[in-house]
């Protein structure tokens, strides 16, 4: 039998109210229906709906001052407090660039906005969130206590759309590309990727040669990658907390990509969740969705740069990480010395 999809806004409101400890997200997923389906049923209670353009919306984050910038794909989840500030627009992509809070934004991908001022236990919520044409989280911000409620009050009212329904058509859900290689020019990926001088140049390169990045990686071979085994993401955590490495963590989706940069310091697993949890920056992986790790190194005009790459079943890329660079280098010994040691997948160990 064919589950029922919830809907009727009021059906989703009386489903939320039941299941109060449950995460909107998980909430959506057990309902048949997207993220910002829920959010929007409640447009008229605790929801509003806003403009989603990011030159509208962005030149008045600053004003609220702290908060929490929340970007996620399926199998990781980073959360970064500090302020919005440094904005650069862009048609393509936009930025947003502070030492607290770094963002990559593509805002093709921004097509529904909300504000969110939601009772809880603990007080009220309130939150910005922002979602595809899916209805799919691209990226949350999330007010905390010092945060300034009247500027808040203003950004809302200012970016407050005319609609204000409760129910949001959404497209398709657009499949993970899967890994897309050409062995007869392998040679010519090696070589080419050999002359590169900045680590943007590799999605032009892959792009000419009609594959993408994880299909490179599968024939590229040695020195420029080696798979390893999904265990070596936790022992790669570990020592870079030991070592005091400074390191730049990436994690996006479509629309949004946000980065952290600095050392982790506080590891813990919960469940089925491994978890960074610093006092403004935390990071939560599902180790198990892990199905490829790849360290891979890029040249660069200042010394090579060097990544741990994670992928899911699909192909689809959960995070990367890199030593962190700095105004001169692009490269930290001590990173590339704890990746070089890092377990092989044993059948990479055997060829």
């Amino acid at each position: 039998m064919t589950e029922q999809v919830l809907t009727a806004p009021d059906q989703i409101r009386a489903a939320h109210a039941q299941n109060s400890g449950k995460r909107d997200r998980d909430l959506a997923e057990s309902l048949g229906i997207a993220e910002g389906q829920l959010v929007a049923a409640f447009a008229g209670h605790d929801v509003t709906r806003l403009s989603a353009n990011l030159d509208d919306l962005f030149p008045r984050l600053n004003a609220l001052g702290e908060v929490m910038a929340l970007t996620r794909n399926t199998s990781c989840v980073i959360e970064k407090v500090g302020q919005y500030d440094n904005y650069h627009s862009g048609g393509h992509a936009s930025m947003v660039l502070t030492e607290d809070i770094d963002l990559r934004m593509f805002p093709s991908h921004w097509v529904h906005a909300f504000a969110i001022e939601r009772n809880t236990d603990s007080g009220v919520k309130r939150s910005l969130q922002i979602f595809d044409a899916a209805g799919d989280a691209v990226h949350k911000i999330f007010l905390r206590e010092g945060s300034d409620l009247t500027q808040w009050t203003q950004l809302v009212s200012a970016l407050a759309s005319d609609d204000q329904s409760q129910t949001l058509d959404v497209a398709p859900r657009k499949p993970t590309e899967a890994p897309k290689a050409n062995a007869d020019k392998a040679d010519i990926l090696r070589a080419e990727w050999a002359k590169m001088t900045d680590t943007h140049q590799f999605m032009r390169l892959t792009s000419k040669l009609k594959m993408n990045r994880l299909g490179a990686y599968r024939i590229a071979g040695e020195p420029l990658v080696k798979e390893l085994t999904p265990a070596a993401i936790t022992a790669m955590f570990e020592q870079a907390r030991d070592k005091e490495i400074e390191v730049m963590i990436f994690v996006g989706n479509r629309g949004c990509i946000e980065i952290h940069g600095g050392r982790i310091k506080s590891l813990k697993q919960m469940g089925p969740w491994f978890n960074v949890l610093d006092p403004r920056f935390n990071l939560h992986l599902r180790t198990e969705h892990i199905a490829e790790v790849w360290a891979v190194t890029k040249p660069t005009q200042r010394g090579p740069a060097v990544s741990i790459e994670a992928f899911d079943a699909e192909g689809g890329l959960i995070f990367q990480i890199f030593g962190r660079r700095s105004g001169e280098i692009d490269h930290r010994p001590v990173w590339d010395e704890l990746v070089a040691g890092l377990e092989p997948k044993p059948e990479a160990a055997l060829t």
